[in-house]
């Protein structure tokens, strides 16, 4: 469900033997002066007539206060030749190779680096896309991908940030085809048959169906599934907030989400559950956030030779590495980590917090050789920040260059980021969901309460 968020991995296959390589291999950085103001890129797909337009119709009404385009595949149909258009009911247009993808990819390339952008407009009587005008696009806060098949190329799926799907029952994605092609694209109804049968129906069993795997959320009835839609762009509002952050530091990495972490987030935020089940989905989510934070380690790459013989390239993992918790809510998180790095070194900060914005360290133990490793800053609420920059403060003034440390925590106050971001922009802090901010007293809201007494069992109740 969580697709690999830190890059692409590649495995090679080599003949030529095993080469001894020691470079160490470093995760991109990001330079502010280069960032692009990119969108939020929404794919939406399903079969055809299952209702992917009306369900990005209602995004768009509700998204009334944001910049939305919808870019939709139907364009970018490959023109017919002339040996074609004379057997235009052989040509299958539900097959990946009836799009031109290449151009897709350069449209979404200039939209999401700010550029406006041309895009055809197909007609769907004369199989060309130069008989109408082309329709211009302006760079937008979000962008609605649609199309049949838009999850099939994966050079296309990694451009969204969320991935939907419109599943609908065939017998009525068949009425509605019938409803539109006699209607809107000229054709007699037998052709509209012929073609599903021959062309649309193998299509969206070997092509389409397939893809669903990849959705993040799936919407049975489409359109007529209002209380999907309403949640949706409730999750989408959620997403832009954390994303405006992620624009604004390329430092901050927020955690791809799913209704699965959305609803260990619900149990550990509601008030109602039990000690035992905040533990039992406080530790998974950590766990993701652990797993999600070793990604941005440096590794050195490795070859090894496979059961059957064979040559991978791979990995090693970065040895020189220790935890560092901020106590006591720090200490929930290490469990994770010794999970994950076997034999790991793992130091303590004490911070005693005085009034609503002082600060004063009380304790701290580290491990002597801590300038040597890359660290991982362990506390699971990022609230005003001022903690957690006493914190990276000891550990540079301990010898830790700023960029060796991680930051880990389960969620991030805006303001928090804010004040760790730019006071340490090489550090890089790895959350898994946004907050909206701060009460009055300094709390983080929605929040999940005292996570130390919750976790541990030290709260009132």
């Amino acid at each position: 469900m969580i697709e690999a968020a830190s890059g692409v991995h590649f495995s090679g296959f080599h003949v030529d033997g095993i080469e001894s390589r020691k470079a160490v291999i470093e995760q991109p950085t990001t330079s502010t002066e280069n960032v692009y103001n990119e969108p939020f890129v929404i794919g939406v797909a399903g079969g055809a007539a299952s209702g992917k337009t009306t369900v990005c119709d209602m995004i768009i009404q509700q998204l009334h206060d944001q910049r939305v385009v919808v870019v939709n595949q139907d364009s970018f149909y490959h023109n017919l030749t002339e040996e074609e258009l004379g057997r235009v009911n052989e040509c299958n247009f539900d097959h990946p190779d009836a799009f031109d993808t290449e151009e897709l990819l350069s449209t979404m390339d200039n939209l999401r680096r700010g550029k406006a952008v041309d895009i055809p407009n197909y007609d769907f009587k004369s199989y060309k896309n130069n008989v109408f005008p082309a329709r211009r696009v302006n760079p937008s806060d979000v962008i609605i991908l649609e199309g049949i098949l838009i999850f099939h190329d994966p050079r296309v799926r990694v451009l969204m940030n969320m991935k939907i799907f419109v599943d609908t029952d065939a017998d009525v994605r068949l009425a509605r085809r019938i409803r539109r092609d006699t209607g809107e694209k000229g054709r007699d109804i037998g052709t509209v048959l012929d073609q599903y049968s021959k062309f649309v129906k193998p299509a969206f069993d070997d092509f389409i169906l397939p893809t669903k795997k990849y959705a993040d959320i799936i919407i049975p009835r489409g359109g007529d599934n209002h209380v999907a839609v309403d949640l949706i762009v409730q999750h989408i509002r959620t997403k832009l907030g954390q994303h405006d952050l992620c624009k604004i530091y390329p430092n901050l990495y927020v955690i791809q989400t799913t209704f699965q972490i959305r609803g260990m987030h619900t149990l550990i935020r509601d008030a109602q559950t039990t000690k035992h089940d905040f533990v039992f989905y406080a530790d998974r989510l950590i766990r993701l956030v652990v797993e999600h934070g070793l990604g941005h380690l440096p590794f050195t790459e490795k070859q090894v030779i496979t059961p059957t013989g064979s040559v991978y390239t791979g990995v090693d993992f970065c040895k020189r590495l220790c935890g560092v918790s901020i106590i006591r809510s720090g200490e929930s998180m290490e469990n994770a980590l010794r999970a994950c790095c076997k034999g790991i070194k793992i130091g303590k900060i004490l911070i005693h917090r005085e009034g609503d914005n002082g600060q004063q360290l009380i304790y701290e133990k580290l491990p002597q050789d801590i300038s040597d490793r890359h660290v991982l800053l362990l506390d699971p609420i990022l609230g005003t920040g001022n903690s957690a920059v006493q914190a990276i403060s000891l550990l540079i003034k301990k010898g830790v260059p700023e960029g060796n440390i991680i930051f880990l925590n389960l969620i991030s106050a805006p303001q928090g980021v804010h004040m760790v971001c730019k006071s340490f922009p090489r550090i890089k802090i790895v959350t898994s969901e946004i907050e909206t901010g701060l009460n009055k007293d300094f709390r983080v809201i929605p929040g999940m309460g005292e996570f130390g007494d919750r976790y541990f069992g030290t709260d009132d109740e």
